[in-house]
């Protein structure tokens, strides 16, 4: 017997846009896809709106990070997970590909490409166990898109081995490029643990100055869904010691840009960033 095509696309609610990126390519138009957070949003302290409870319990599927990185928002996917399904996009990832913060796991998985396109082969696993008719569909869409994310992994690994190897030290607002670290050969700081709710105190910025100095780093950089004041300060720090540095740029770390702009898809965003690291540390 022939499988029924589903008359109307699935109702697909995720929370990040990284996420809604995937479900995006991979689903197109049998899918309608709502990401919770957009631009410029910390996930790290989103709570849920009264809307965003509405749009969860009428979704068909329900994708999110997973990790802790929805800290606030947790007990909400455990409640509704009884009743629909619910998936953490890096449920299916092997234990040794999770960094850690101490005891916490990072959450940041999605700065290393090739660790999300583990995440894009869950999402196409779980829209065709949900809409099985379009499985030829969802298939074709990931073996495009997937191609696309090897394509940028390969990418920015050339990319960041342009910057001199003394210099590849990449200081940002919290620790949130771990994953990009590891994967593309940078050593990595943050001024804030893994999460923007942690808290630091003169001794971090005192440790990062003197990192600073020492190493002769040229550049820090802003994120777009942090304060910015903190590594300002930093920067005048250092450059009332006689250092010579500068804010880099503005990176994405835990959102992407404005929807219709390049920075509002993933390899945008990835593109965007890893071109203000290595335009201002080459």
């Amino acid at each position: 017997m022939a499988l029924q095509v589903q008359a109307k696309p699935l109702n697909v609610v995720v929370t990040t846009g990284m996420i809604g990126d995937l479900v995006t390519n991979i689903g197109q138009d049998k899918v309608t896809m709502t990401a919770l957070m957009g631009a410029g949003v910390d996930p790290h302290l989103y709570k849920a709106t009264h809307g965003d409870l509405r749009r969860l319990q009428r979704a068909d599927v329900i994708f999110f990070n997973g990790l802790h990185l929805e800290g606030k928002m947790q007990e909400v996917f455990e409640k509704l997970a009884r009743k629909k399904p619910v998936y953490a996009v890096t449920s299916e990832f092997p234990k040794d590909a999770i960094l850690h913060f101490g005891q916490a796991p990072d959450p940041h998985v999605w700065f290393d490409v090739s660790l999300w396109e583990q995440a894009g082969r869950l999402v196409l696993e779980k829209l065709i166990q949900h809409d099985p008719a379009n499985q030829d569909f969802y298939r074709q869409n990931a073996k495009v898109y997937l191609q696309q994310l090897a394509d940028l992994n390969a990418w920015v690994k050339d990319q960041v081995q342009t910057i001199p190897a003394g210099q590849r030290v990449l200081i940002t607002a919290h620790d949130a490029f771990g994953y990009f670290g590891r994967a593309y050969g940078m050593e990595v700081r943050g001024l804030q643990g893994i999460s923007t709710a942690t808290e630091f105190g003169l001794h971090d910025i005192k440790r990062l100055k003197d990192l600073i100095l020492e190493r002769h780093i040229k550049a820090v950089f802003v994120e777009s869904s942090v304060p910015k004041k903190f590594l300002k300060s930093l920067v005048a720090g250092v450059n009332e010691a006689d250092g010579h540095l500068a804010i880099g740029g503005e990176l994405y770390s835990d959102a992407m840009g404005l929807s219709g702009t390049p920075e509002g898809t993933y390899i945008g965003m990835v593109k965007h960033n890893v071109n203000t690291i290595v335009g201002a540390l080459k």
